[in-house]
């Protein structure tokens, strides 16, 4: 079985962690031990959010008294991509000596057009008080918004339309290696109309959406969303939470999950299961394994009929 696993910013550095280097290590060599199982048995595809590091890499650009302006958002997230990929590459490489592994540096092409552009949406950062999150955004000309827990970035969110590199990723595993691409939703790109040629894009595209179309492109049996909780839940954040176990797309849509959260993941099951009728699935980080076997998670299929 082909499997997409799309891995969360936060399953990286969780929630209120220092975004120092041997924590990301840590919290890698913990998600990597439990899709090792999958790759024994699977196709495995990794994709990877970067909203903390990426937010990370522009607070520390635009403080640099070095650069006579900050590195825009593309090259950012192409950084994300290295850095992440290589952490992944090594403790993938650990736990399976004997697979090929690649890590592949990916471009989404968006439209320049693309309302998201004028509405930013996508968190990125760490969370911070209103005052400091107001400070930041009065010196950069940031844009803020309330995150579950506090204030945070917010950037640009285009929606994926093709990734550049799916035919390279298709030959890599051809060769039976292990790919990691499309970290960070991959680096955005706009395509000239005339010429094609391509200019980066002031933008983070959303790593859930992107993964969708790269499970659809690769023809996958299965795409999971790994993330901070062990499944969707209705009314999340209130008294009564109620976990979800199966859905439908439609059932997931009725949901009116936030933004900036369980909503792009939500959204990236639900059109992944519409277009190619395969199974996607939505739940913690450490529980790869139990929820593609279906122990654990939101299952995400087209009918829930038996029989």
């Amino acid at each position: 079985m082909r499997i997409v696993i799309a891995l969360g910013g936060n399953a990286l550095l969780h929630r209120g962690e220092r975004p120092d280097a041997d924590v990301q290590e840590t919290n890698i060599d913990r998600v990597t031990t439990a899709i090792a199982g999958l790759a024994l048995e699977h196709e495995i595809v990794i994709t990877h959010g970067n909203g903390p590091q990426i937010g990370l890499l522009a607070e520390e650009s635009a403080a640099d008294p070095g650069l006579s302006a900050p590195y825009p958002l593309d090259l950012l997230g192409a950084q994300t991509q290295g850095m992440i990929g290589s952490l992944l590459v090594r403790a993938l490489h650990d736990a399976l000596p004997r697979r090929r592994i690649a890590a592949l540096v990916t471009h989404t092409l968006v439209r320049a057009d693309d309302p998201a552009f004028v509405r930013p949406t996508k968190f990125v950062g760490q969370v911070c008080s209103r005052k400091k999150a107001e400070a930041l955004a009065r010196k950069q000309g940031w844009h803020i918004a309330k995150d579950d827990t506090g204030w945070r970035r917010v950037v640009p969110s285009p929606s994926p339309e093709r990734i550049l590199e799916t035919e390279t990723i298709h030959e890599l595993l051809g060769s039976g290696a292990l790919v990691i691409c499309a970290g960070g939703g991959g680096v955005p790109v706009t395509a000239d109309n005339d010429t094609g040629a391509l200019t980066g894009a002031e933008a983070v595209v959303d790593k859930d959406l992107t993964a969708a179309l790269l499970a659809e492109d690769l023809g996958a049996d299965f795409l999971l969303i790994l993330t901070d909780v062990p499944c969707v839940y209705a009314g999340y954040g209130t008294r009564d939470p109620q976990p979800i176990l199966d859905a439908t797309p439609d059932d997931l849509r009725r949901g009116d999950f936030p933004a900036g959260s369980m909503g792009p993941k939500a959204e990236a099951a639900a059109r992944f299961v519409e277009r190619t009728g395969a199974l996607a699935a939505i739940g913690a980080r450490d529980a790869a394994y139990e929820i593609v076997h279906g122990r654990s998670g939101t299952l995400v299929r087209r009918d829930l009929t038996v029989g």
